[in-house]
C-alpha cells in the first residue's frame, strides 16, 4: 500500500492510472492516504528523515529547493 500511494504521489500520475501490479485498488489507495494524510504521517516521516540524515551528520543546509505557483492578480486589485 505505502509503495502505491509513494508511486503515484512521486510519478505524477492520477489515481485511477496506478498500475494493477500494486495489487491495490486505486480507490483504496488515495483513502488510504487521504487517512494518512489526516493523521500527519508525511509530516511526521518527512520530520523522521530529517533527524535521521542530521544524526549522521548528512545534512548540508548551504541550498534549499523552493516550490512554488504563480496565479495571476485580479485585475485592478493591489
Amino acid at each position: 500500500m505505502f509503495t502505491a500511494v509513494v508511486y503515484v504521489l512521486t510519478s505524477g500520475c492520477a489515481w485511477r492510472h496506478l498500475p494493477e501490479t500494486f495489487g491495490v485498488s486505486p480507490a483504496t489507495a488515495h483513502r488510504r492516504f487521504t487517512a494518512w494524510t489526516r493523521a500527519g504521517l508525511w509530516r511526521r516521516l518527512h520530520r523522521a528523515v530529517l533527524d535521521e540524515l542530521g544524526a549522521r551528520g548528512e545534512l548540508d543546509w548551504a541550498s534549499a529547493i523552493v516550490d512554488a505557483a504563480s496565479v495571476r492578480a485580479k485585475r485592478g486589485a493591489r
